[in-house]
Parts: C-alpha cells; structure tokens; sequence
C-alpha cells in the first residue's frame, strides 16, 4: 500500500479521544501546520501531546488549546501562547514541564526501545519529585521514563514515495524524534520525489519509521516573535 496520501485527514481516521500524539516543531520552526490542522477538524478531544511548547494563541498546537482538545501537555517551554498559560493556571490543562534535554532523551530512548535512562539534570530540584535516583562514580544521577505516543505529526522538507526524510536546517528540530518513538507517523513535506532520488548520504530519518506521507502546500512558516535591531546610520 503507498504511503502518499492525497487527503491529509485520511492519516488521522484512527485518531480517538485519549490518544497521545507527539508533535515536531521549536517554535513555530518546523511544526507540522496541515496535521494540526486536521486534528482540529476532526474534534478529537482528551489528548496527550508531547511538543516542546504549543506554538502561539492561534496558530500551530494553539488552535487545539483553543477548541480545549488537548488535556495534558508534556513540553518544556510555554512560550508566547497566553492560552496555555491561562488553562495551565486555572487547572483547565495538565502541564508536564521538562528539561528541553531530557525531553529530547526521552523521545529517543521511546524511539530505540529503551524504557528509561539516568541524568543529572533536574536532581534536586521540583522536576525530581518522586523518581528514582541512584549514584554513578559519586554523583547522583535522575531516572527519566522514555516516551512513546500513538500519533507522530512530523514537518519535514523532502520526501521519497517510500519515507526517507531530508529536513531543512534547524526545522529538523523534534521532528525526527517524534516520528521514531510513535507507532503511526503522519509526514507533511514540501517536494515529494522517487525512491533513488534523494542521495543515500542526504537522508536524515528512514523510511522505515513513516506510515503516511501528505504534500503539503501553502505552508505559512509563522515567525513566533519578530524583533528588530536599531541601526545608526549617523
């Protein structure tokens, strides 16, 4: 069966309440805009999603905070979404805060089949709160559970017919990590080609991990915050 989609809602028919989706993207760098988008459609309620942060009030992961789709958030970061920030302290939204490092760790321990793995970062500290520690050559390490989720929705810039992934730059980001550690990955990219046409050496992520693959168009690339820098021409 070909992995290429047309409609990017047919990726998501398996999607139910409660699932755990885990989201690519830094920002609103590299985030998979079609995929949001669809999930919103679709009314899916009672998520879990795994994403760095939940992009901004109404763009990206925020659309889904919006329609109140999303219960528990397990990100590092709750950036310039006052949306989040308002369901966070109310209560509304069950918010995971991790270290952007061990975010990354987690998912890709969840990707390569490890259960769990030690750090340094968050001993002693609130993040450490009833997890197993254990000392290594006289330091005290942070046990951390891998994560896996049911859905991946992954951005990436090329794709062959068959998956294998080329991102661009910094847009990589999460966004290999979440397709790894989900048991269905759903990729939107910008130039589908043939397998062959992409240099073995180029491909970032294989094939192997990706069950949909939608070609997406009008891409909005939303800048999170602009700033500007004052130039004296005198």
């Amino acid at each position: 069966m070909s992995k290429v989609i047309k409609e990017i809602h047919k990726a998501f028919e398996s999607l139910d309440d409660g699932l755990t989706v885990l989201a690519g993207g830094f920002g609103l760098c590299g985030i998979p805009e079609h995929s949001i988008e669809a999930i919103r459609d679709k009314g899916t309620k009672g998520l879990t999603v795994v994403s760095n942060n939940c992009g901004v009030d109404n763009f990206g992961l925020g659309r889904l905070l919006e329609h109140k789709q999303i219960d528990k958030m397990i990100s590092s970061y709750v950036g310039e979404n006052k949306i989040f920030e308002q369901q966070l302290i109310s209560g509304e939204l069950d918010v995971e805060l991790t270290p952007q490092g061990t975010l990354a760790e987690k998912l890709r321990a969840g990707g390569a089949g490890i259960p769990a793995f030690y750090t340094k970062t968050g001993v002693g500290t609130q993040i450490a709160e009833g997890k197993e520690t254990r000392d290594f050559d006289g330091e005290t390490y942070l046990m951390e559970r891998a994560i896996k989720g049911d859905f991946g929705i992954v951005k990436a810039q090329k794709a062959d017919t068959f998956g294998n992934l080329v991102f661009e730059k910094t847009a990589r980001n999460f966004n290999p990590l979440c397709a790894m550690a989900a048991t269905t990955t759903v990729v939107e990219v910008e130039e589908l080609v043939e397998v062959g046409e992409i240099d073995p050496d180029e491909v970032h992520m294989s094939g192997i991990y990706v069950d949909y693959i939608y070609l997406g168009s009008h891409f909005e690339k939303r800048i999170e915050k602009r700033t500007f820098k004052e130039v004296n021409h005198g």
